[in-house]
């Protein structure tokens, strides 16, 4: 069974350091070679909230993407995530699945890649430290050139890049 390369946003505006921190652990206990970008706070965007922290964190796996996600959700709800909340919403930890290699998946409730990577500068900015010569697999632009086509842009969302205590 062959290495598969992921990427995943995680999230919180409860906590956020105390979550941020279980989330990367449980991540470090289940899949190998974990990196991390720099932790970047930016304002809750689509309602009124705390600050939330954000970074992309990139691994690599034997499972599925269905296999990944069904992971996620179950760090996530270990760490007090509610489903039952609207979708834009405070929340004590959030991680979704962004890229999964270089396929391109949207069925059964996976959307890989996830379109906030060409949203949100708090998903971007972090991925493109991470891995700025990535290639998108549907856009065909590097991480990076997509991040400079979306800095400056109002509606993508201001960071901060924050010193984190890990």
């Amino acid at each position: 069974m062959s290495q598969h390369l992921v990427y995943v946003g995680i999230g919180s505006n409860i906590e956020q350091e105390k979550y941020i921190r279980s989330g990367v652990q449980a991540l470090q206990e289940r899949f190998e070679k974990l990196q991390l970008s720099p932790v970047y706070k930016t304002q809750a965007i689509g309602f009124d909230g705390d600050d939330f922290y954000n970074l992309v964190a990139s691994f690599y796996t034997k499972h599925s993407p269905f296999g990944v996600e069904k992971i996620l959700k179950e760090i996530e709800h270990h760490n007090g995530r509610r489903r039952d909340q609207e979708k834009f919403s405070a929340r004590t930890l959030d991680i979704d699945l962004l890229l999964y290699d270089q396929q391109i998946i949207h069925n059964d409730g996976v959307n890989i890649p996830r379109d906030e990577i060409e949203k949100y500068a708090f998903v971007l900015l972090p991925l493109a430290d991470l891995s700025p010569d990535l290639i998108h697999p549907e856009t065909g632009h590097s991480i990076l050139t997509m991040w400079q086509q979306l800095k400056g842009k109002k509606d993508s969302g201001t960071l901060e890049k924050i010193h984190f205590n890990w």
